[in-house]
C-alpha cells in the first residue's frame, strides 16, 4: 500500500490541548477530535495492513497498537480515541443492530442471564488491549475514551429496540430493573478502569446514541427517570477521579440536553446538519459545556477534496472564534465509507488554520 504522508514536522502532540478544550478554556492550538475511525481509513493513511494483527498473539497485539497509536500522531491529533465496549461481550449479542430479539425477553431471561459474569468476560480481553496499548503512546499523548456503551445501547442489545418499547408498556417493573441492573454492570466495569487506568485517560467517554433525526428514540420523561440516574452514577465516579467526561450521542437529543448538563457532562460529540447546524449547538451550548466535531459526515463524504479544505477553514475560524471549548473532527465518525481524501482534506485544513494562527 502507498503511504500518504499527513504529518507537519514540526508537530509535537500535546494532550493539554484537548484537556483545555474539555474544561471550556481556549487552547492554545486548535485541537483534532475523532469518536471513532475505520481501519480501513487508517491502513490507507498509514499504507500498511494492521488490523488482523488486533486478533492475534501478543506479538501481534504490541504490533496492532504501535500502528493504531502512532496514525493519531501522524495524523496530528493531541489524543488517541480509544474504547472497548461492552455489548460484544454480552451473551447472545447483537441485537442492537435490529432484526431480532435479545437474550432477555421476560422475568425468567432477566433473572438467569449472567450478569456476575459479564465483567470477568469483560476484563479477560479488555486488560491485555489496554495493556499494550499503553505501551504504545506516544510522548505527549494520552488517551480519550474508556468504556465504550451506555446504558441505553446495552438494553437495545438485551432486548431489541422494538421488543424494549413492547416491555415498557406490558411489564414495566421488568422495564425499570433492566435498566437498574444494566447500570450496576457498567458502573462495576467503570470502577475497575478507573481504579486500574484513569492517570493515562486524559477524557473519559462513552456513546450512547439517544435520538434520530426527529427526535430521542424513547421519552425525554422515560430518559430522565431510567437512563440518566444511571449516567450520573458513572460521571459522578469519573469526576470523582478528578477526570472530565464527554458524551457521545447521535440524533436530536435537545429535549434532554438541559438534564444531560445537569448530571455533569462536560462535553458533547456528535451532529448532524440534517438536523441542526453546527452552530445551533453552539450558540445553546457554547457557553455551558465544550462541543466537538462540527463538520457534518456528508461533507467529507460528497464534496471533492479541495470543496472539504475550503468549509473546513471557513467552519473551525468561526466556531474556533464563537466559543472556547472547541475541538474540531467530523460530527459522527469516520468509517470506512468516507473517502480517504476527504478526510485528509479535513485534517490538511486544521494543519493549515494552526498555521494561521500562528501569524495572527
Amino acid at each position: 500500500m502507498t503511504r500518504i504522508f499527513v504529518i507537519s514536522k514540526s508537530f509535537t502532540p500535546n494532550y493539554q490541548h484537548i484537556l483545555d478544550a474539555i474544561h471550556n478554556r481556549k487552547p492554545q492550538r486548535l485541537p483534532l477530535y475523532e469518536h471513532i475511525i475505520s481501519h480501513e481509513i487508517m491502513e490507507q493513511a498509514l499504507g500498511i495492513k494492521f488490523a488482523e494483527m488486533g486478533q492475534g498473539n501478543d506479538v501481534d497485539l504490541n504490533e496492532y497498537f504501535r500502528h493504531y497509536c502512532r496514525f493519531f500522531r501522524e495524523m496530528t491529533y493531541d489524543t488517541i480515541s480509544f474504547e472497548i465496549c461492552i455489548t460484544p461481550f454480552l451473551p447472545d449479542h447483537g441485537a442492537i443492530m435490529g432484526g431480532r430479539p435479545g437474550p432477555i425477553q421476560n422475568r425468567q431471561d432477566f433473572e438467569k442471564f449472567p450478569w456476575d459474569e459479564i465483567p470477568g468476560i469483560f476484563w479477560e480481553s479488555a486488560d491485555k488491549q489496554l495493556k499494550y496499548l499503553l505501551q504504545n503512546i506516544p510522548s505527549g499523548m494520552q488517551v480519550i475514551g474508556g468504556i465504550g456503551n451506555g446504558v441505553f445501547e446495552i438494553s437495545e442489545d438485551l432486548m431489541g429496540f422494538e421488543y424494549l418499547c413492547v416491555t415498557q408498556m406490558e411489564d414495566p417493573d421488568l422495564f425499570t430493573d433492566l435498566f437498574k441492573r444494566i447500570g450496576e454492570l457498567v458502573l462495576n466495569i467503570w470502577e475497575k478502569f478507573l481504579k486500574v487506568y484513569a492517570e493515562h485517560f486524559v477524557v473519559c467517554r462513552f456513546g450512547d446514541d439517544l435520538g434520530y433525526k426527529g427526535s430521542t428514540l424513547l421519552s425525554p420523561q422515560v430518559i430522565r427517570t431510567h437512563i440518566l440516574p444511571e449516567y450520573k452514577n458513572v460521571i459522578n465516579l469519573i469526576h470523582n477521579y478528578h477526570k472530565p467526561f464527554l458524551l457521545h450521542s447521535c440524533g436530536n437529543i435537545f429535549e434532554v440536553m438541559d438534564d444531560l448538563i445537569a448530571i455533569g457532562i462536560d462535553g458533547k460529540h456528535s451532529n448532524e446538519d440534517i438536523i441542526a447546524p453546527f452552530d445551533t449547538w453552539v450558540e445553546r451550548y457554547g457557553q455551558r459545556i465544550a462541543l466537538f466535531g462540527g463538520i457534518d459526515v456528508d461533507v467529507l463524504c460528497q464534496k471533492k477534496p479541495g470543496e472539504v479544505f475550503d468549509q473546513v477553514i471557513d467552519s473551525g475560524r468561526r466556531f474556533r472564534h464563537k466559543m472556547d471549548g472547541y475541538a474540531l473532527g467530523s460530527g459522527n465518525s469516520i468509517p470506512d465509507f468516507v473517502p480517504l481524501e476527504g478526510y485528509l482534506a479535513m485534517i490538511k485544513a486544521v494543519q493549515a488554520l494552526r498555521e494561521e494562527e500562528k501569524m495572527m
